[in-house]
């Protein structure tokens, strides 16, 4: 379903005390001249930019990715390593420690005194002074790396997992019942094999399970290796970046038993009932999408949306050329198991030529009775979304830098609601703090969360809800 790119919060707008009560939304995209100058900070009325934290010494250098959250820590993966901040007070973040740790992407989750991080480049051996090497030598290492991080302040590697083709990302999935409290178990995926790659070998249609025993860490291991496409998986679909060859991402909500699976050329629901065993349940292609990236359930587990990162993230697809149905989200009713199609969201305001921007990673913001989403766009930068109708989404807010002042690759990674504040992990930037002020959204300060793991949903309940994991 084609639609006509969407007007609304279209306009580029730069915030100052004297000029903010000023603002109003544009009703255009925002065009070449209109770009802020490289670097300059652009929030519609209703955000704020809280406090930016640079990237520490020693990570400096490579690419800020995912986060997690867990109490008053934000764990941020980075190409290098990563690092945790205490974010007690968000207008003064702190960083508590960093582990230089080298290995894409090292997106992060944490449970309890763990951090596990996924490793999706070849390395000569699994430790913390590795050097890349080719996938082609038989004694390459990519998998899981698994940290204690009991002393925030210093860290300790205690365990690795290899993985066929590596962990491109992982979801924690918590037991069901009383193995709730023994283990936990990691949805690892991948793709993209290679006959010459011992370890990753075509056609690679599944993903790795690792359990691991909360009292014997030391212990994880992968318990199996399900296949998600017995038939191959889409091959053919116009556009695709890749055929589908296992999943770039997978989003679980346990308390429901089920799981979406942004998987290359292919849309799934999952049946996790047995954790060691998913089942696919659904499948959709879209002739808009190039490559699915990531999911997001509704908190009643009625919608999923989707997101199409269209040239990989290092492309400039937010302009005219490519138009609102392609690398942007897609919104999905379930009804009776089946994956609807119901609308495109991509944002309008255009992007200059060297500005890489596509949909990427976000969450919910926990309001109840309204499914509203906070958002990266990589140089696109945060988008808040509105998709109670899920044929009529709408921005109700944004923040956003102008063009990288390398002139390359740059802008938000991961863009997370937790606890009252957006948090946005910037490639070169650091770490950035945002506020929204609004009556959408001003409910869900009232709910808080004890941990935020983006691709293991819990529900929140009520007006003054505690989050459950």
């Amino acid at each position: 379903m084609l639609s006509p790119l969407r007007k609304g919060l279209g306009g580029r707008f730069l915030i100052a005390a004297a000029a903010a009560a000023a603002l109003t939304l544009a009703t255009v995209p925002a065009q070449a001249s209109d770009l802020p100058a490289p670097g300059q900070v652009v929030t519609s009325a209703n955000v704020t930019h809280v406090t930016n934290v640079p990237k520490p010494a020693g990570l400096e250098k490579t690419i800020n990715t995912d986060i997690a959250f867990q109490g008053d820590y934000a764990f941020v993966g980075n190409y290098g390593g990563f690092s945790i901040y205490d974010i007690r007070d968000p207008k003064h973040v702190k960083v508590v420690s960093s582990v230089v740790c080298p290995g894409s992407q090292m997106d992060v989750t944490v449970h309890d005194n763990l951090l596990f991080t996924a490793v999706d480049s070849s390395r000569n051996n699994d430790s913390c002074s590795s050097t890349a090497q080719s996938a082609s030598v038989k004694e390459s290492w990519e998998g899981v790396r698994i940290f204690d991080i009991s002393d925030k302040a210093h860290p300790k590697y205690i365990k690795s997992v290899e993985t066929n083709c590596g962990s491109h990302t992982l979801t924690q999935v918590p037991g069901k019942g009383r193995d709730r409290w023994r283990n936990v178990y990691l949805y690892v995926s991948s793709y993209s094999p290679n006959a010459a790659f011992p370890d990753c070998q075509p056609p690679h249609d599944k993903i790795s399970i690792i359990k691991v025993p909360l009292r014997k860490p030391a212990d994880a291991a992968v318990v199996s290796t399900p296949v998600v496409f017995p038939d191959g998986g889409n091959e053919t679909q116009p556009g695709l970046l890749l055929p589908t060859t296992g999943c770039h991402d997978i989003t679980v909500y346990a308390e429901k038993d089920i799981a979406a699976g942004a998987c290359m050329g292919d849309g799934v629901l999952l049946d996790i009932s047995d954790r060691e065993n998913p089942v696919v349940t659904a499948r959709v292609t879209d002739p808009n999408f190039a490559f699915w990236h990531s999911a997001t359930f509704n908190n009643e587990g009625t919608k999923v949306i989707f997101t199409d990162e269209l040239g990989g993230g290092g492309a400039a697809t937010c302009n005219e050329e490519t138009g609102p149905n392609r690398g942007a989200d897609a919104i999905f009713d379930i009804r009776r198991g089946e994956l609807v199609f119901k609308s495109y969201f991509k944002i309008s305001r255009y992007q200059g030529e060297t500005e890489n921007c596509v949909a990427h990673n976000g969450s919910l913001i926990p309001v109840r009775g309204r499914d509203i989403l906070v958002q990266a766009w990589y140089q696109g930068g945060v988008s808040v979304i509105d998709f109670t109708d899920s044929a009529r989404p709408k921005e109700i807010g944004f923040f956003e830098r102008g063009p990288d002042p390398s002139g390359g690759a740059g802008g938000i990674w991961s863009a997370y609601y937790y606890n009252g504040y957006v948090y946005g992990s910037d490639f070169n930037f650091g770490l950035d703090v945002l506020n929204i002020s609004d009556r959408r959204t001003d409910l869900a300060k009232w709910v808080r969360f004890d941990r935020l793991n983006v691709q293991t949903q819990t529900s929140y309940r009520g007006w003054f809800g505690v989050g459950a994991e």
